[in-house]
């Protein structure tokens, strides 16, 4: 069975960081694209940021040159780097990621169950 487990989330200031860590366990052949997403109150979850598993990335036009995706493709391992934080990024993320298991041996998408980001002003 395939999980992924989130952690980084917490309270912080305008102006400040934070980094989400998202690994996937169990038992895996291969992952492909992982990736960020996010939902705030009364609205639809949205990508935040994604990569492949040859680290190319893409970012929503509200986090370019604030958040950084990276990934350790070894640990099976995404990051979000957050800077600059402002209160409108305060939501759930969730990681999300394409992942081959070994039974059943299908590609699929499998999410986290999300980690609060709350960013004060």
């Amino acid at each position: 069975q395939v999980q992924l487990e989130e952690s980084g989330g917490g309270l912080v200031q305008a102006g400040g960081s934070l980094r989400l860590s998202c690994t996937a366990s169990g038992s895996i052949v291969g992952v492909n694209t992982m990736g960020w997403y996010r939902q705030a109150p009364g609205e639809q979850r949205g990508m935040v940021a994604s990569i492949t598993r040859g680290h190319i990335t893409i970012y929503t036009d509200s986090v370019k040159g604030r958040f950084t995706i990276s990934r350790d493709n070894a640990k099976n391992t995404v990051y979000l780097q957050m800077n600059s934080l402002k209160p409108e990024d305060t939501a759930v993320y969730y990681c999300n990621a394409n992942i081959l298991p070994r039974k059943p041996l299908v590609w699929g998408d499998y999410w986290g169950q999300g980690t609060q980001v709350t960013v004060s002003s």
